[in-house]
């Protein structure tokens, strides 16, 4: 059954939340096992079993192991979803779909793991611009990529769940411009009025936000 899905995942993890607002929209409930990573819960053995890749989110449905986020979303809505609106079987709608989740994958989360890693993990004391601009230009073009209300269409689809994740955790720590972001910023209040939007994305994002701003305060006094 549904009920039994462990999700190895944790609050702070925007491919988490997404894979949890995910199982919020086919009304899938977790049996959540949260792991630390900056405890290194990824890294003991019996985690490395199941995932060589030690990465989160990852599914265990019942002996069926998935893990990345994009590749556990498409397989919940495939097997638990009674309609394919979430992702959707017209071939050129589901192509773009798929362009979205990439986008999130390639551009979205990667850019802002590559500027957090250093600074939860590492140590670092640096906030580099080059970086920082980044994440700006991945507004832009995420803006100029809304031409509806939702990234796909006029309707929600996993395009929306997987990228907003990624969004309100960068938008947590560098807060989107509604001038020059307009499309954007009207796309990211339109998915925050999901009812378990709050709970499941917008809590965990800020908590990101504010591990961050103390580790890198913490780096920085260290370093002194």
């Amino acid at each position: 059954m549904p009920s039994k899905i462990k999700l190895y995942t944790a609050k702070l993890s925007p491919p988490g939340r997404a894979v949890e607002l995910t199982g919020k929209a086919l009304g899938l409930e977790f049996n959540i096992i949260p792991i630390n990573l900056i405890a290194g819960d990824h890294l003991k053995e019996d985690f490395r079993k199941l995932n060589p890749q030690h990465t989160i989110p990852m599914i265990d449905d019942n002996g069926t192991i998935v893990w990345d986020s994009h590749a556990i979303i498409v397989y919940l809505v495939t097997k638990y979803g009674t309609d394919d609106s979430l992702y959707p079987s017209d071939v050129v709608t589901r192509s773009k779909v798929n362009a979205a989740l990439h986008f999130d994958s390639g551009v979205l989360f990667a850019r802002l793991r590559f500027y957090l890693e250093p600074i939860l993990y590492f140590g670092s004391t640096e906030s580099p611009q080059e970086k920082i601009d980044n994440l700006y230009r991945a507004y832009q073009l995420l803006n100029d990529t809304l031409v509806d209300d939702y990234i796909v269409g006029k309707r929600l689809t996993l395009a929306d769940l997987s990228c907003i994740a990624s969004i309100a955790s960068i938008h947590a720590i560098f807060p989107i411009d509604d001038a020059k972001y307009p499309k954007l910023a009207a796309w990211v209040e339109r998915l925050a009025k999901l009812p378990y939007y709050k709970a499941t994305n917008q809590e965990g994002a800020e908590e990101l936000a504010q591990v961050y701003r103390a580790r890198l305060e913490a780096n920085r006094t260290k370093a002194k």
